[in-house]
This record gives C-alpha cells, structure tokens and sequence, in this order.
C-alpha cells in the first residue's frame, strides 16, 4: 500500500517561454536552461513539461524576416516542447499561406482552440485545440491553447478568431471526465486570464503572455496559478506542482532571469551568426538601382518620404496619402538596393490602409493630426508594430491645410464637407489613440497581401528598375 501511496505522488517542472519577439540573442541561453533543468529533473524523479506562449517570432530580426519565420520554429525545436500557441506577431504578421507554412517542419504539437479558417470553417491542419498529456503516474494533464481574438484583422487574411470565453467552455465541456489537471496556453493577455480564472474553476494553470507582464513569483485567482515571463526572452517561467492521487496538493510558479544563466563564448557568436544568415538572405535579393543615395531626416522633405507617399497612394488606388518620419530607420544607398537595405529601412510590422471618409471628417482627422503635430516629432512611440524611436512629422500627399483659414484643400481644391475622399496611410493610425476619428467615422481598408517595405520596395522597383 505504501509503495502504491508513492507511486501516485508526483512532481511536476513546467517551463515555458513567451514573447521572444525574435530577440535571439537570448536564445543559447535559455536552450542550456532548459536542457539542464529537464535532465536534472529526470534524475530527480520531477517530470519536465515545456512550452512556448506565443510571440516567439518578430519581423524585425533579418533571419525571421527572410524566412517568414521558419527559421524561429527550428530554434523553438531545440528547446523540445511539449505544445505551443501562437500570438499576433505569427498570426497577423503572415500571409494565410506563411502561416499555413509556418510550422511545416515543428517537432512540437501547436494547441489553438479559437483560430479557424474562414473558408473551411475548421481549425487549420497545422494545429489542434487541445491535447492531454499523460504523466508517469497516470495524472491525465489538458493543455488548451487560444490566442487574441482580433475580430476587425485576422478575417482580412482569411481567418477568423472566436470567442476565448466560448471556447473555453467548449473544450471543458467536450473533455469533461477525461482529465484530472487544466493547463490553458493565454496568449490573451493578463486582464483576460484573470476573467478566465474568475469564470472557470477547472482552470489549474494559466501560463500568460502577450501583455508582457512579468509575475516573479504568479499571482493566484481564485483556484488559478496565472503566470508572465516578461518580454524578449529576458525571463523564463517556471511552474512546481506537487501532485497526490492526481490532485494538485501545491503549486507555485518562480521567474528565471536570464542574465543570471552563465554566459559561454559561444552564445554571441551563434546569435551573430543568426543575424548575419538573415542579413546574406535578404541581400541576394536587389530591389532596385538608384543614380543618388536617399537619406530620411526626423523634420523636413526628404526624397524618401515623398517616394513612400506616393508608394502608399500607388497601392491604396487613392490621390493623397500621409505617413510620419520616424518610420524611416536609415538611408538607401546610392546603386543597388536589396531587401536588407529595404529591411533596415522600414522594420516594421505594418500594412498600407485606405480611409474612406466625407470632407468634413477628412477635414476633422487633420486637424487631430496638426493639433499632435508638434508633440509627435520627438514623441517615443512603442510597440502596436512600430519598431522605431520616435514618430516623427507628418506629411501629406495630395493634401494641403491652410493654417490661417483653418481650410483643407484636396489636389489643389477646397474640400467639400459632403463629398467622400480616400487617402492612404500605415494601418498603425488606426491602433494608437491621436487620431480618434479613423477608428469612429473611417471606412477602413487594410491591404493585408503585402506588408509597408514591400509596397515600397515594389514601387522603388518599378521607378527605379535594375537594368
């Protein structure tokens, strides 16, 4: 009997990364962690699960960039994960066919319960809603991943998001009976888990993410352990159930910083070597041949900023366009451009959008845009894919205002409040809150096909051809 008792008490390590953001310089270092810990947990008797929350890829690194981020999810292999989930940066900064793409070559299962596509209606074949994992001692675990449901931008790219709340209470629903723990893969955000804790009891575990929240040592709701690593890989989570006839007797949750993991030579020169691939990558493709270096500048015209204007309103079918300053990192060079140049340029995660609006709300968003004006120039935007310093000036494209007579003029004539207007500009307008009016009385158009630097590399090629 006794040797029975010790069969059914058991120890769990759960380790798990979230939001990386392809910042891979912390990569080594959290492969070794994670190694070691789950070796010295098998000698221990403690079994090792390991997942990622998503977010592990960003556009901004070269090698993810000239990859699609294929190159992300063979790294995400060496860590040998248990399941993973996807955040925003792989579902929204891919095409449909990138994503369905993505994970061809994973050694790991990917748990998205809320993801559908639109056509089929069904959970695309890369993934699956949940698993249950079996440990040694026959404690039956559920692992639920679900993902940020943006309803207005996943349909843009063919597919669409439900309800976490809903399919919570599905999943729980359709496994009633068949597990003895709850797991849930958030990449929802801290808010949303501590609802989720509130409204579903099975709810063990809530391994957190997208907020970027870092909780050292969890924060308990109600009967829920919620978890955050933090951002960029700078952290590492860490859950210790202790577990008794498959009940959880204690459970608590510790964060691994990884400037406190020993460094080994080795790890700058594998992180230098992953950024001089993407770099190699993205420079055999040329993009054009310009006759004079084009170099941006925070206040002022520049070459750059019309040609990207134009770029703009060429790809959004309109006459005016308007974009900021800071969006542009470095200079072009004179001869030929490659993808890597374009790349450095514009690192961003945005599209090209079209606001349809009648004059006089066309009239009321630039009068927003010229009351921010001044503040925006040395304004320190972050993140909502905005991977500059400052946002910089504005500038408009077939748009005039005149700052006496407060008037608005649209390809040299007064407009006309009831007459309708469309102008281009980065999606990112529609996300930060100084331009109130796109998101109320906008006509939205977001060309999901084709990211910014790629509007305007093609638009650089096709005015300045290689011949």
């Amino acid at each position: 009997m006794q040797k029975e008792n010790n069969m059914l008490n058991e120890e769990i390590m759960i380790l798990n990364t979230n939001d990386i953001h392809s910042h891979l310089e912390n990569l080594p270092k959290i492969t070794r962690y994670i190694t070691n810990q789950r070796k010295n947990n098998l000698l221990k008797g403690v079994e090792s699960l390991t997942f990622d929350i998503g977010d592990a890829l960003d556009r901004f690194h070269p090698l993810t960039e000239a990859t699609n981020g294929k190159a992300n999810i063979q790294l995400l292999n060496k860590l040998k994960l248990d399941g993973a989930t996807i955040g925003n940066n792989e579902g929204l900064t891919n095409s449909h066919k990138q994503l369905n793409q993505l994970y061809d070559e994973a050694n790991f299962d990917v748990l998205l319960a809320n993801l559908v596509d639109d056509q089929t209606g069904d959970i695309p074949n890369w993934a699956q809603p949940a698993k249950i994992i079996v440990t040694a001692a026959k404690t039956r675990i559920l692992v639920v991943g679900l993902t940020a449901p943006y309803d207005n931008t996943y349909p843009l790219i063919g597919w669409r998001v439900q309800d976490p709340f809903e399919v919570m209470k599905d999943i729980l629903v359709k496994y009633k009976g068949q597990y003895d723990i709850v797991i849930l893969l958030s990449h929802l955000g801290l808010p949303t888990d501590r609802k989720l804790a509130k409204r579903f009891v099975e709810l063990d575990v809530i391994l957190g993410s997208h907020t970027h929240h870092l909780l050292v040592n969890g924060e308990v709701v109600n009967q829920s352990l919620l978890t955050g690593a933090g951002k960029w890989g700078q952290h590492i989570g860490t859950v210790h159930l202790t577990i008794n006839h498959h009940k959880i007797m204690q459970k608590t949750a510790q964060t691994i910083s990884v400037d406190l993991i020993e460094s080994k030579a080795s790890d700058e020169i594998e992180t230098n070597h992953y950024q001089q691939m993407g770099v190699e990558l993205l420079k055999a493709n040329q993009v054009a041949k310009l006759s004079f270096s084009m170099t941006p500048q925070l206040i002022g015209n520049s070459v750059i900023v019309n040609e990207a204007l134009k770029a703009e309103a060429h790809k959004a079918h309109t006459e005016a366009a308007i974009i900021n300053t800071g969006l542009f990192l470095r200079s072009l060079p004179e001869g030929i451009v490659t993808q890597n140049d374009i790349h450095q340029m514009l690192p961003h995660a945005m599209r090209v959008m079209k606001v349809r609006l009648d004059g006089y709300n066309l009239w009321r968003l630039i009068q927003e845009m010229e009351k921010n004006r001044r503040f925006l120039i040395k304004f320190q935007q972050k993140g909502m894919g905005f991977r500059g310093k400052y946002f910089g000036e504005l500038h408009y494209y077939g748009i005039r205002y005149d700052y006496e007579k407060h008037q608005l003029f649209w390809r040299g004539q007064l407009v006309s409040p009831i007459e309708t207007y469309e102008v281009a500009m980065p999606d990112h307008y529609l996300y930060i809150p100084f331009f109130p009016t796109i998101q109320i009385m906008g006509e939205n158009t977001i060309y999901f096909d084709e990211d910014l630097r790629t509007v305007f590399a093609n638009y650089l090629a096709k005015q300045y051809p290689i011949k």
